[in-house]
């Protein structure tokens, strides 16, 4: 069995392998299709089977990992980056190279449990890649409507630039509908994807616009985790921050997750704060035991995702009793 580290870029795999435990080598591949063919090549040489380990750096490493998962002779391990800065520190790495780099994501993969990687549904993929665009777009509006204000303010000297950022402005949002259209189509044509948004939508605060953003994260996921996972997967996991008698801080959400989950469920979260009854007797609960809004506002986050996963699991709609029920008053 040949074990692989590879650190991908967006132009080069720079790759460290060990021949059946015998000291490793070096090589280095194109990160295009034909470089992937010479990798696999190189990789089962001899007709020896595989274990290929990357970490997960998005548009750079998904062709990779999609490419080689077809491949029957190698498995594929996609790990989470912070895994590997952490695993090296704890190896004391000196310096940091791509070479280097490799050669740590390789004894990482030998020294601990390999997880086959589990490649997603490609048109759940496609309709992630345009919510992100979404994203990406929204938070570009966002930056040319204060221009446009700092325009505005400046009166005649800044009439010229008030009206581009206007038409820019307006050009932005018919991208966005576009987009979100597009989104929409892509979720219809695929009848699982549609019967999961009706769900997802019957919940409280979620809607056409939040529904395929939450949906495009989750359906990316390996189909077998569990709720617990999820929570752990968005960042939204309690951390305990105690040493010895000395240190007791109050518990915060990790954030060592998916940024674009957690932050699909906050607007969701607040607009269900106020019109759920159930929710916002939650929300006043915590209140009431001394949380802050915010940190209110991130409880209902994790206890919507683990509903979702419940609906999900059970091909239910939302029921608010299943999230919280409210005291019977006296």
């Amino acid at each position: 069995m040949n074990i692989i580290g590879v650190d991908v870029d967006s132009t080069f795999l720079v790759c460290q392998i060990s021949r059946g435990g015998k000291p490793s080598s070096h090589s280095q591949f194109n990160n295009t299709l034909a470089g992937h063919r010479k990798f696999i090549k190189w990789a089962t040489s001899g007709g020896s089977n595989a274990r290929v380990c990357m970490e997960a750096t998005g548009v750079y490493s998904l062709p990779f990992a999609l490419c080689l998962d077809k491949e029957p002779g190698i498995e594929v391990s996609v790990v989470n980056p912070r895994a590997i800065k952490q695993y090296g520190g704890s190896i004391m790495q000196r310096g940091k190279t791509d070479l280097m780099d490799a050669a740590v994501i390789l004894d990482y993969a030998q020294r601990l449990p390999f997880r086959k990687w589990q490649p997603p549904n490609e048109k759940a993929l496609e309709i992630q890649h345009i919510c992100r665009r979404i994203i990406q777009l929204n938070a570009e509006h966002t930056r040319e409507n204060n221009r446009h204000k700092a325009a505005k303010r400046l009166g005649a000297l800044g009439k010229v630039v008030a009206h581009d950022t206007k038409l820019s402005m307006s050009y932005i949002q018919r991208r966005i509908q576009s987009l979100e259209q597009a989104a929409l189509e892509h979720i219809e044509c695929v009848p699982e994807l549609k019967a999961l948004l009706e769900l997802l939508c019957s919940t409280t605060g979620i809607a056409g616009k939040t529904g395929p953003r939450i949906l495009a994260e989750l359906m990316t996921l390996p189909q077998d985790m569990s709720a617990k996972q999820w929570v752990a997967h968005a960042g939204l996991d309690p951390r305990p921050n105690e040493s010895g008698a000395s240190v007791s801080k109050s518990r915060r959400i990790s954030r060592q997750g998916n940024m674009y989950l957690r932050n699909a469920l906050y607007f969701p979260a607040l607009v269900a704060s106020r019109r759920d009854p159930n929710v916002k007797a939650y929300y006043e609960k915590m209140l009431a035991a001394g949380k802050k809004p915010l940190q209110a506002i991130v409880a209902i986050m994790r206890k919507l995702l683990v509903s979702t996963w419940g609906m999900f699991k059970h091909s239910k709609q939302w029921d608010g009793d299943k999230f919280y029920v409210m005291p019977i008053e006296a």
